[in-house]
């Protein structure tokens, strides 16, 4: 019933070129560890080796959980059944990037991402934040839509994230483990 966006852009460009979904989502962290590096207008070793070391195995868990589900038959559950199943994924996510963005220790590049817009750039507005960082895949999906006339991995599940991911972080940050402030520190990425 569709999935995360950045995802979804992973998948259309696997239909197009061919590429491992993991192998891409990789290639994504990367660029997004770089794109981290530029937002905080500074050379951060070790917060791009850690991102890196994060996308690394995260990747490859996707396509071990991707098989796993498929396996399982997800795929041929009732519409309501997968439908429901999507949503709550994405309330699980959103709950745990709410989580770990306020620790804050070690995240997933393009949550980094997110994170460093949110509060460098836009006044704490994870809403804003989220919509920004999905441009690109959404360009990707369709710029393969434009080639392969296509689109894969893009259905509720794709509208129901991006219309509520960063809704549903900024009310995790004040519904589960309120206590849990966010730690981010600008002058940390601002050499101050």
């Amino acid at each position: 019933m569709g999935s995360g966006v950045w995802t979804a852009a992973a998948v259309n460009l696997n239909m197009w070129l061919g590429f491992n979904v993991g192998m891409i989502l990789f290639v994504f962290g990367v660029a997004n560890a770089l794109t981290n590096l530029i937002l905080i207008k500074k050379l951060d070793i070790k917060r791009f080796v850690v991102e890196i070391l994060y996308i690394l195995f995260f990747s490859y868990f996707v396509d071990i959980f991707t098989s796993l589900l498929t396996m399982a038959g997800v795929q041929h559950l009732p519409m309501l059944v997968r439908i429901l199943v999507s949503f709550s994924g994405v309330v699980c996510f959103c709950v745990a990037i709410s989580l770990y963005q306020r620790a804050n220790i070690v995240m997933h590049p393009n949550d980094d991402t997110t994170n460093i817009l949110r509060f460098l750039y836009l006044k704490g507005n994870s809403t804003a934040a989220q919509i920004i960082d999905f441009v690109p895949p959404v360009l990707i999906v369709a710029v393969s839509f434009v080639i392969t006339h296509n689109i894969y991995a893009v259905n509720v599940g794709t509208l129901f994230s991006i219309l509520l991911n960063g809704i549903l972080i900024a009310e995790s940050d004040k519904f589960i483990w309120p206590s849990l402030k966010h730690n981010f520190k600008t002058e940390d990425v601002q050499g101050g």
